[in-house]
């Protein structure tokens, strides 16, 4: 059997050292959103009121990351939450956690390939030309779509050829968002007046209203540290070091979302925020009064669409490939390259899957935002369950990172995770709209088909076999 990396032919090859999975966790998770979506956010909730929702789901996300950190530096296998919950739930509850995580990853690099042309359309206005359709008031323009589906196919490409391209190309533009983002915010502090902060909560939808419409959007946000899990077979660290990776990834989230929020409204008042369609860049205009600055931002938030798109590639690969190497999948999904040992399969679905996103124009943003958060908190909570029924029925089983008051911890992360879901249920101020909806349900009832035939085919036995090998941490190919 030939070698590679350490790993034998037929698996993942473990190459990725601290700097990777750190760039590969943080950059995933600060991503687009915040160069478009803070103006709302303050709008929505007021400046203190949408930094204090970013607070409150991020310690939210901290809880749930310490389940997370201490499952992922146990089993360090590939497919995160599909190992946890078929360990501590089985089969059924298995795939449902990882095909709802996997309905967040695909949202996001759907929402990438929306997000690219959007932004492109702010360095260089009116190059969208081709009228095809009009959506939800939208229209649809050829040149535009062209840009998403271009840098949908080349994000592809970078991850099909190998996860050490994806975890350099990560890496370097990970730096630059730093840097800007450094620059912006020593800047706002500054430069900047309290003044323009008010007010400080939303006075349209109340305190708590204006918080919860904002706090909807936090899974979304947040939702990369959980790459870190899905791509632990690639990891080449000590297993303790995973899940403290996993947490300095969050923490740094949390101060960066807060940080952006309070920038922008240091800078920008809401008349200024009103008329602006992307706040945070004409915010660091207003910071050095000069259109570069701006135009800087904006480069910082093509970086962050590169950064998330590239993750996401990588989670919900890795995800899929979980899936079906388990069984539960059709298994011409958990395929490999010879020669860079990436799911090539897997990967050529989520292109496929974001190439479409364009051809919906940009409504489909705020569409991809909801619906792909809520898959993320059903997974949240399996996996929190899935930590407390582990730490009950195996208290011996090794956990190199073990987090301190477990009950605790576990049992807040599964009450938090329910109201993280109420909030997109109806009757919330912010629940889904129809349209979300049925993206959801197409996405889990087309999952659903998909594993009563892998099932029927493979059967329990094939996946309990296989899952064992895993858990094991044994070749799972023996022989070929």
């Amino acid at each position: 059997m030939t070698q590679e990396n350490g790993k034998a032919a037929g698996q993942l090859a473990r190459v990725l050292a601290r700097k990777d999975v750190l760039a590969l966790a943080f950059g995933a998770m600060i991503g687009w959103g915040w160069i478009v979506l803070t103006g709302s956010w303050i709008q929505s909730a007021g400046s203190l009121g949408a930094i204090t929702a970013f607070l409150v789901g991020g310690l939210i996300i901290v809880l749930v990351g310490l389940t997370y950190a201490e499952l992922a530096s146990a089993m360090p296998q590939v497919g995160g939450e599909h190992v946890y919950s078929y360990r501590a739930l089985g089969h059924f509850a298995s795939f449902l956690c990882t095909w709802a995580i996997t309905l967040g990853y695909v949202s996001v690099v759907a929402f990438e390939a929306v997000a690219l042309p959007t932004v492109v359309e702010h360095l260089f206005p009116d190059y969208a030309v081709g009228h095809l359709w009009t959506i939800a008031g939208w229209e649809v323009k050829a040149t535009w779509v062209a840009v998403g589906v271009a840098g949908s196919v080349l994000m592809m490409w970078v991850n099909y050829v190998g996860i050490r391209t994806a975890a350099l190309l990560q890496k370097l533009v990970t730096l630059l968002i730093l840097v800007v983002g450094i620059l912006f915010i020593t800047g706002a502090l500054f430069q900047g007046s309290t003044t323009t902060m008010e007010p400080l909560f939303s006075v349209e939808q109340g305190v708590l209203g204006g918080i919860m419409l904002v706090i909807i959007m936090v899974p979304f946000m947040f939702v990369g540290f959980d790459v870190i899990p899905q791509a632990a077979e690639e990891i080449n660290l000590p297993f303790r070091e995973i899940g403290r990776v996993l947490m300095i990834s969050v923490i740094m989230a949390v101060f960066w979302y807060s940080f952006i929020i309070l920038g922008t409204s240091l800078m920008l008042n809401p008349d200024q925020l009103a008329t602006s369609s992307l706040a945070v860049p004409d915010a660091m205009q207003a910071v050095f009064q000069a259109p570069w600055a701006g135009k800087l931002m904006i480069l910082a938030g093509i970086a962050g669409i590169v950064t998330s798109w590239n993750a996401f590639y990588v989670g919900g690969s890795r995800a899929i490939y979980a899936l079906a190497h388990s069984g539960m999948l059709p298994a011409w999904l958990a395929k490999l390259h010879p020669k860079h040992r990436t799911p090539t399969n897997a990967i050529l679905v989520m292109g496929v899957l974001s190439s479409i996103a364009p051809f919906f124009g940009r409504p489909a943003l705020v569409w991809l935002v909801v619906a792909g958060g809520l898959g993320i908190v059903i997974a949240y909570l399996f996996v929190a369950v899935s930590f407390v029924v582990l730490r009950r029925r195996e208290p011996e089983m090794p956990r190199p990172f073990r987090v301190r008051h477990g009950k605790l911890v576990g049992s807040l992360s599964i009450l938090l995770s329910l109201g993280l879901i109420a909030l997109y249920l109806p009757g919330s101020p912010s629940a889904l709209a129809p349209v979300e909806w049925l993206m959801s349900a197409g996405w889990m009832g087309g999952g659903l088909a998909l594993y009563a035939w892998s099932r029927k085919r493979y059967g329990i036995a094939y996946s309990d076999r296989m899952m064992t090998r895993e858990l094991a941490g044994a070749d799972p190919y023996p022989g070929r």
